[in-house]
């Protein structure tokens, strides 16, 4: 999906993303890291070795449905850095706490951590973000506040879902007339106008595709019910019944299995990078000049100026 976002233009937000389901998605999401965002976090973590930029504090967005393992990779990296985890809801946060709090005996040396539910203005080098962006109703304004919060220079490290993923899913819902399967996810290109439109600096996107396989439709659908929800706006409104259910089943069965029997399906992984820029001074409509400053524009600067320059 592209969205022609082009800098100063409004708010664009995604088209096929109900906000208030993906709000409600948001809220009741299970308080666990889903197996793929952990793999995804993984992979992002191996991208770091690009960058030279060493921050002496960083924030771990949501890492409880970004991937918990990811926190012990960053650490190895930047072992003298605090880091602020970053979780609003309360349940996550509460399972964040049980997950990464260090016992009582292994406290001393233990890395600075601190758990929060907002970040402050300028206050880290680094943000990584690890599959969150995709189920955001209003992404201009999250990366808006990505952007406040990392200090000049400071950098920003994220991954998302693309428009590829679940591509069999899409194709098989449309054969049978079921209407949208999901959201279609936001292309690659456009994270990065969307970066450069929010201020940031020397954008880098790259993708990559994944299949995934399962040995049934049962484990198929109980793995995708962890991952996320149909937030598409034209989604089925009403409940679906145990036969149809049984005949999704069918379905996946009979038009996704390979030769080996395992079912499949494509994710779409975009992968961004980009950094936060000493703000530009803002450039008048109109400017004077007095006339002593005209006058010693025209002759090179006053003789102070000239001797003060002297042997550079």
């Amino acid at each position: 999906m592209r969205l022609n976002i082009l800098p100063g233009s409004v708010s664009t937000r995604p088209p096929t993303l109900d906000p208030i389901a993906a709000a409600r998605w948001a809220r009741v999401a299970p308080p666990r890291s889903p197996w793929l965002h952990e793999e995804v976090a993984r992979r992002m973590a191996e991208r770091l070795e690009w960058i030279r930029l060493a921050p002496s504090a960083w924030a771990h967005w949501e890492p409880v449905r970004g991937g918990l393992e990811a926190q012990a990779l960053l650490e190895q990296r930047y072992p003298q850095a605090a880091c602020l985890l970053v979780e609003p809801v309360a349940s996550r946060q509460a399972a964040a706490r049980e997950a990464l709090s260090p016992a009582w005996w292994k406290r001393w040396g233990a890395p600075r951590r601190q758990f929060v539910d907002s970040l402050p203005d300028g206050g880290v080098q680094m943000l990584w973000a690890n599959m969150a962006l995709h189920t955001e109703p209003d992404p201009q304004a999250l990366l808006a506040r990505w952007h406040r919060a990392l200090a000049v220079d400071g950098f920003l490290m994220f991954s998302c879902l693309g428009p590829d993923t679940l591509r069999e899913l899409h194709a098989l819902y449309a054969s049978l007339g079921w209407g949208p399967a999901g959201p279609q996810f936001t292309d690659m290109h456009d994270w990065g106008d969307m970066l450069v439109a929010g201020g940031f600096a020397e954008p880098v996107m790259d993708m990559e595709r994944v299949t995934l396989t399962w040995a049934d439709a049962d484990r198929l659908l109980a793995e995708l019910r962890e991952l996320g929800a149909n937030l598409h706006p034209a989604r089925f409104g009403a409940l679906r019944g145990c036969g149809w259910e049984q005949r999704l089943k069918d379905e996946l069965t009979a038009r996704l299995a390979g030769s080996d029997g395992r079912l499949a399906l494509t994710f779409e992984i975009v992968y961004g990078h980009a950094l936060r820029p000493a703000a530009r001074m803002p450039v008048s409509a109109e400017s004077s000049l007095s006339l002593d400053d005209m006058r010693r524009a025209l002759h090179g600067g006053s003789r102070k100026d000239k001797s003060s320059g002297a042997g550079n």
